[in-house]
């Protein structure tokens, strides 16, 4: 078990087709103390997720649920808070929380923009800002960033250029982080996935699927477990000596 007894907060977690899901439950059956943060996060929430995990896993999983609307720095100060107070120390954050909306350009107008950037990336700072008042002093941590290959290419296949600019911006301040807390002991690194079989994808018709898997060359898209590795490896001992890296977890449909 090679995460025993590691604190790890898995953000946009409430989902079971989501890639938080998968990272949380992949977390849990290498041994694992779970946060699992949404703002969809409940008691109820949380004992279906456990649930789920220990039928899947055949164990008793140590999995809490803690709602968190991240785009609230007091709300994610209130959220690390409690996790330092109840364990002692938090060995690594994994956000996966995010919005996407699919539109043109000059179809974008100031709202949209806003709540975007708001969830995307500012809520990856919040998390980052106050996870980090917690690592610095303890010695350790890895931090773990789920963006986009829309950051890398230039839009994505189903988000607008307002979801790319916030990926992009989730790449940056992750290698920034990595750079000035690396004397600390704390590792930051980001994900890159491209399409995943999630809700994020529901309503694309048929045909679109079709012309889009053909051309990735494994042939077919991500599964929210594909990226659950990559993030249970960066969180991990294992790669201790990566910090401040993007990882791609794309079938290959975007290699560079």
């Amino acid at each position: 078990m090679i995460l025993k007894d590691k604190v790890c907060v898995v953000v946009g977690a409430a989902s079971l087709r989501g890639i938080g899901y998968a990272a949380a439950s992949l977390f849990a059956s290498q041994g694992a103390i779970v946060v699992a943060v949404d703002l969809a996060m409940n008691d109820d929430v949380a004992s279906t997720i456990k649930h789920s995990i220990d039928e899947k896993y055949g164990i008793d999983s140590v999995l809490i649920g803690r709602k968190c609307d991240i785009s609230s720095s007091a709300e994610c100060a209130v959220l690390l808070d409690s996790v330092a107070s109840q364990f002692g120390k938090v060995d690594a954050l994994v956000n996966c929380a995010g919005i996407v909306q699919s539109l043109s350009v000059l179809s974008i107008n100031e709202a949209d923009f806003d709540r975007m950037i708001s969830v995307n990336l500012k809520g990856a700072f919040n998390l980052a800002k106050e996870t980090l008042r917690v690592m610095k002093p303890q010695g350790f941590g890895s931090i773990v960033n789920v963006a986009s290959v829309a950051a890398q290419r230039g839009g994505g296949l189903v988000g607008g250029a307002h979801y790319a600019a916030s990926k992009g911006g989730v790449i940056s301040l992750t290698k920034t982080i990595a750079r000035e807390f690396g004397v600390d002991g704390i590792r930051a690194n980001t994900v890159c996935p491209s399409m995943t079989e999630t809700g994020m994808i529901d309503g694309m018709s048929p045909e679109k699927y079709k012309e889009i898997v053909s051309a990735i060359p494994l042939q077919r898209a991500g599964h929210a477990e594909d990226i659950a590795g990559a993030c249970l490896f960066l969180a991990s001992d294992f790669s201790s000596y990566i910090t401040g890296t993007t990882l791609d977890v794309n079938g290959g449909s975007h290699i560079h």
